[in-house]
C-alpha cells in the first residue's frame, strides 16, 4: 500500500470509530434531546458514506500533508481548525435556518469536530512520518 493511501486509512479508520463511539455512545442522549425531532429513524447511509470518504480526504489534504513534514503536532493543529471550520460551518448554518436548533448542541458539536479533526489527523501524520 502507498504512503498516501495508508495515510488516508489512518484518518479515516480513527475519524470512522471515535465518531462511532461519541454517537452511538458518549453523545447519543445530546443528539435525541437536542435535535430528537428532526432525526430521521433511520440514517440515510449514502450520504453517511460519502461524509466519512471526503472528510478524511479534506484532512489529507488541508491538514496532514501540508503540516505532517514539520511535525506530528503542526498536522494535528491544522486538523482541529479543519475540524472546527468544517462543524462550524454546518453548526452555525444550523443555527441560523433552522427553528429550535439547540446552541449548547452546536458549541459541542463544533467541539467533537475540533477534537475529531485533531485526533484523526494525528494519527495520518504519524502513518505519513512512519519510517519505509
Amino acid at each position: 500500500m502507498s504512503r498516501p493511501a495508508a495515510t488516508y486509512l489512518a484518518i479515516a479508520v480513527t475519524l470512522f470509530v471515535l465518531d462511532m463511539l461519541w454517537l452511538l455512545g458518549i453523545a447519543r442522549d445530546w443528539y435525541q434531546q437536542g435535535i430528537g425531532h428532526l432525526m430521521a429513524d433511520q440514517p440515510q447511509w449514502a450520504p453517511a458514506a460519502l461524509f466519512y470518504l471526503l472528510f478524511p480526504a479534506g484532512l489529507l489534504v488541508f491538514a496532514v500533508m501540508p503540516g505532517h513534514a514539520h511535525g506530528v503536532a503542526r498536522a494535528t493543529l491544522r486538523g482541529g481548525l479543519f475540524g472546527f471550520f468544517a462543524y462550524a460551518t454546518y453548526d452555525l448554518t444550523n443555527l441560523a435556518t433552522l427553528k429550535d436548533w439547540p446552541i449548547g448542541l452546536s458549541l459541542l458539536d463544533i467541539a467533537w469536530g475540533t477534537l475529531a479533526g485533531s485526533a484523526a489527523s494525528a494519527a495520518g501524520a504519524w502513518t505519513a512520518r512512519a519510517p519505509k
